[in-house]
């Protein structure tokens, strides 16, 4: 199937990038939403290319300083100020966005299209976002954005270990907040603030321990249940006391302790095993997690030398990131 949105390659092209990495989501149910790395360290000084007109929205954060940027839309320069680094910008696509490339950039590129917006205000009870704030060439100190793309730009960069729950949850989180806080979503329906039902519990935990790699969609489990992603997600977390990348992400490790226990096994046999990319993913991840390497967790489990034959004591050291707040790719 082509591709539709503009991100990855849709978006590099008339950027003159030869990579535009990205990640893609469909955890709203009639959109797709993704988000792309755009970066040139060389560039070629010329007016950026047209990019495909949609009804759809450009949120971008800047990594890097831009000094003196041109914008265009529809044809002509709107404005020329100064792009700071950790600011959000935004592009509306019906416009022609445009601007003069003759400097290092690097950003990333949120790819929300109009029936994202519209989903989440369905779901939220609300009435249809209208046209999204925002000025050419105005940035916003948006710490939101900037907690998210800084969250997966780690997945951009190794898009084999990204997590799809998390891609997922982020990208919900953001569309979110975008439609909120540009849009003027507000909700006028009471929603449900209760959890699932135990049974919707038990599926739930199963389907997602059944994968522990990850793959499987907030979409595909939600689905299941015939909920949106955004009430799933609420009311797993309002059972569980996790969102479900962080309840997978502590089964990961669960479940990699366990086979710790297994003296002769090798640590990049366990990290596979429990869904990781590799022994480095493993020991990143685990390290975050639990507050030392999986060899140092491995050597204390069994204890000193002459404790070794009666088997490993079961005991980890608690770190206070242990139940984390999100913010790992894994």
């Amino acid at each position: 199937m082509p591709q539709a949105g503009v991100y990855g390659q849709r978006l590099g092209r008339p950027l003159f990038l030869k990579e535009a990495p990205s990640l893609i989501t469909h955890s709203l149910r009639s959109a797709e939403l993704a988000v792309t790395e755009t970066r040139n360290d060389d560039p070629v000084c010329d007016l950026s290319g047209p990019f495909p007109a949609e009804d759809a929205y450009l949120v971008s954060l800047k990594f890097r300083d831009y000094p003196d940027c041109e914008c265009w839309e529809r044809g002509r320069c709107v404005i020329k100020t100064d792009v700071r680094a950790g600011a959000t910008y935004l592009y509306d696509l019906k416009r022609d966005p445009r601007y003069v490339i003759d400097k290092p950039f690097h950003s990333v590129f949120f790819y929300l299209p109009r029936s994202a917006l519209d989903d989440m205000a369905k779901q939220s009870g609300a009435p249809r976002v209208g046209e999204l704030d925002y000025q050419p060439g105005v940035g916003n100190d948006d710490t939101v954005v900037r907690h998210v793309g800084a969250s997966l730009l780690e997945g951009l960069r190794r898009p084999a270990e990204a997590n799809q729950l998390f891609i997922d949850h982020m990208m919900l989180a953001l569309t979110a907040h975008v439609a909120q806080a540009y849009g003027g979503l507000r909700r006028t329906g009471e929603l449900a603030r209760g959890g699932l039902a135990p049974w919707q519990v038990k599926r739930a935990c199963e389907r997602l321990e059944s994968d522990l790699g990850g793959t499987i969609s907030l979409q595909q489990i939600a689905a299941e249940f015939d909920l949106s992603v955004s009430h799933f997600s609420r009311a797993f977390r309002f059972s569980t006391g996790l969102p479900p990348h962080q309840w997978l992400l502590h089964r990961r490790v669960k479940a990699a302790k366990q086979l710790m226990t297994v003296r002769d096994l090798p640590l990049a046999e366990i990290a596979v095993s429990v869904g990781f990319a590799n022994q480095s993913h493993f020991t990143r991840v685990f390290s975050a997690a639990v507050g030392v390497s999986p060899g140092v967790w491995r050597r204390e489990a069994f204890g000193a030398t002459g404790s070794e034959t009666k088997g490993p004591r079961l005991w980890h050291r608690r770190a206070p990131s242990e139940k984390g707040s999100g913010s790992s790719c894994a």
